[in-house]
């Protein structure tokens, strides 16, 4: 190998373990294929983001405000289903919404995630794969093992306290 090769093979992998030029991966799809078959079909428009978890936006809240960030305390309303429709778990009174700290490991991972890319109002519905949602485990005996979740999700308002 001539030295400027070499020397161009080094810029290169100095500049990927820096961070400046990203390492493509690819991401494996973490919902079983059966309920792949479901979602693709029940809501083709969804996006993916790198977890495989999936939203779509319902209903925009304030997209120039912030997002909630690990730390604050966000008020929510929420309907829990199995992919089937049954519902397993809700919380919807405004009056008396959800409220719980991001980032302090109350959360499963699918929420974790999906809170901290909306907005104040937005209103999303959110596909989420076992692995970021109960696990292997399931929540027995309303959400059983293996279960890809789908919520409707409200973020009412978030901050500090």
């Amino acid at each position: 190998m001539n030295a400027t090769l070499r020397r161009l093979l080094f810029l290169f992998l100095a500049l990927v373990a820096t961070g400046i030029v990203p390492v493509l991966r690819a991401q494996r799809e973490r919902l079983p294929l059966e309920d792949l078959e479901v979602v693709e079909k029940r809501w083709p428009d969804a996006k993916r983001t790198a977890t495989s978890l999936r939203y779509i936006v319902l209903k925009e809240g304030d997209t120039k405000g912030p997002s909630p960030t690990p730390g604050m305390m966000v008020a929510t309303l929420y309907k829990g289903m199995l992919l089937n429709g049954t519902v397993f778990d809700q919380t919807q009174d405004p009056k008396a919404p959800f409220r719980t700290r991001i980032g302090r490991d109350n959360l499963i991972a699918g929420w974790e995630e999906a809170l901290q890319k909306m907005h104040r109002g937005d209103k999303w519905l959110l596909i989420v794969p076992y692995e970021l949602g109960y696990g292997t485990r399931g929540r027995p005996p309303s959400i059983p093992s293996r279960a890809t979740l789908v919520f409707e999700m409200e973020l009412v308002d978030f901050g500090p306290n």
